[in-house]
């Protein structure tokens, strides 16, 4: 099992006493009244001189914060404090900016109770890596699809997490469906072979659809009780993403919960807000002054990699039969002002890989029900339409742009796959080829496989999911849990993608060697 990191106790108790007294604080109170973090630590959206943390108490309390180059903090920097307090649920957050590029950083948090500022709490530290300035090696991984279909904490807990930290990546790209809000669970689950599925962990919030804020909430912290997640949240940094189980499934502005008993909410519009203010709240993503509650951005990790990070789902139009032949709102999918965004991010970029993170795959057939689609395929195979014209403007774009080495990485389907996207395939054909690698579930039901539309002429080079004769929503304990695991080499600046499994099984692999390197 992956650990936790941690300093030694004498670090804790030398570190946390010093912490105290230069808070002109006392160091020392009574256990039983002291503050606790309740949910770990969190980095994430780290690039070459900062990066997002992120904590939560137990009760209102100040929470002071420092970071350091070195694991000891005898080059600690102290932070402004900053308040948990009700209204953000006890989370705080907050962006350490002005640290050297390609180094180790330490970051540690101390709690003070504010009825009671002597009431100090014991120190949580956390540590990642900034972005390279020059040219090393650097490792990611990628997934998505966390307690979804009933699946929760069980015995084992959500392994995944563990097998991925293991391997020491920079990041981990989060590619939505972060959650279940719509996932109710129960105790235990009648599996196919007779045994029983036990959620372990289980709390009233996983037990009916998330409708309350404090709902919306309970089911980012639910994640946060599995120790495999807590333990890699401490040392890898997350990009976070979201998909449509953040609120509801397959939502749109348009979605109607009407005939569904299970909410007695029935406004998508309010269910979103409050998705959108726990996800927010509970992850550290950055905060974008234009657009407070926006997921797309870009995170530039040194001189060979700028990830690209896609929200299909907010600015799209309804779902429908998805074959409409002019552009118009009914066709988004991006929107206007992400697709601006994002043809402009990437004409300026001059790293050697650019990087697309999309909560949704291109070519895969994914339906709403048996007339309309969900995502980008409309399952027709010509010319293309719907919400295909807005992506065949991205990749015209791309290729009159002279944009080299873009590669795509997504999740959602709840299996994994390796596509080839060929223009002498493909009914659009004004494009340069690209890869689409897709991945997940980390703990979910596992699908699957979807089919190939042939507008963008996919190939299939590789894909694992379960067969006729497994079925559908299999469990985690199937083992067909899968992540992505990335590797750039800083020499070559080739790129090396292997497609994982839960007992970190290679499945297959490819290396991609780069054209027209940046530097």
């Amino acid at each position: 099992m992956t650990r936790l990191y941690k300093p030694s106790r004498r670090a804790v108790l030398a570190g946390g006493t010093a912490f105290a007294a230069s808070l002109a604080m006392p160091a020392i109170s009574r256990a039983s009244s002291r503050p606790i973090f309740t949910h770990g630590v969190q980095s994430g959206d780290v690039d070459l001189s900062g990066g997002m943390i992120w904590t939560r108490t137990d009760r209102p309390a100040r929470v002071m914060m420092e970071v350091s180059t070195t694991e000891s903090f005898a080059d600690t920097r102290h932070l402004a404090p900053l308040d948990a307090v009700p209204s953000s649920d006890l989370a705080v957050k907050r962006l350490v900016e002005g640290l050297p590029s390609d180094q180790d950083i330490f970051y540690r948090f101390v709690a003070a109770d504010l009825q009671d500022m002597n009431s100090v709490s014991e120190p949580i530290i956390g540590r990642f890596r900034t972005a390279p300035a020059a040219r090393r090696d650097v490792r990611f991984v990628w997934s998505g699809d966390t307690a979804g279909q009933g699946w929760g904490i069980d015995a084992d807990g959500m392994a995944t997490y563990a097998t991925m930290a293991r391997h020491q990546p920079d990041f981990f790209i989060h590619s939505g469906d972060t959650i279940y809000a719509d996932g109710a669970m129960e105790d235990e689950v009648a599996l196919a072979d007779g045994s029983i599925w036990k959620n372990t962990v289980l709390i009233d919030e996983k037990r009916k659809v998330a409708e309350t804020l404090d709902e919306f909430r309970g089911q980012w912290k639910y994640n946060m009780m599995d120790d495999h997640v807590c333990e890699m949240n401490a040392i890898v940094p997350t990009y976070y993403q979201w998909d449509d189980h953040e609120v509801v499934n397959n939502w749109s502005a348009s979605k109607d919960l009407t005939a569904d008993d299970r909410y007695t909410e029935k406004s998508v519009a309010l269910l979103q807000s409050r998705a959108a203010q726990a996800f927010h709240e509970m992850s550290p993503i950055r905060f974008t002054p234009q657009e407070p509650g926006r997921v797309y951005r870009k995170i530039g990790y040194g001189p060979m990699l700028d990830v690209f990070f896609l929200d299909l789902r907010s600015y799209r139009g309804a779902n429908s039969e998805n074959v409409q032949e002019s552009e118009s709102d009914a066709t988004r999918i991006l929107g206007q002002e992400q697709m601006a965004w994002l043809k402009r991010e990437l004409a300026q970029s001059q790293a050697t890989w650019k990087v697309i993170a999309s909560d949704m795959p291109i070519g895969l057939v994914v339906r709403d029900g048996d007339a309309k689609f969900e995502a980008v395929a409309n399952a027709d195979d010509g010319a293309a339409k719907g919400r295909e014209m807005e992506i065949a403007e991205l990749l015209r774009f791309i290729k009159t742009a002279n944009i080299t080495n873009t590669v795509w990485f997504t999740a959602d389907v709840h299996y994994t796959a390796a596509h080839y996207y060929d223009p002498n395939k493909a009914q659009f054909q004004d494009f340069e080829p690209f890869w689409e690698f897709v991945s997940g579930p980390l703990h979910a039901g596992t699908f699957g496989p979807n089919a190939l539309d042939g507008t963008f002429g996919p190939e299939l080079k590789f894909v694992k999911a379960p067969t006729e004769e497994q079925g559908v929503n299999l469990p985690p304990s199937a083992g067909l849990q899968f992540f992505g695991l990335v590797d750039i080499d800083g020499a070559t600046q080739q790129m090396t993608v292997r497609l994982m499994d839960r007992a970190d099984t290679e499945l297959w692999s490819v290396t991609l060697d780069p054209m027209q390197a940046a530097i």
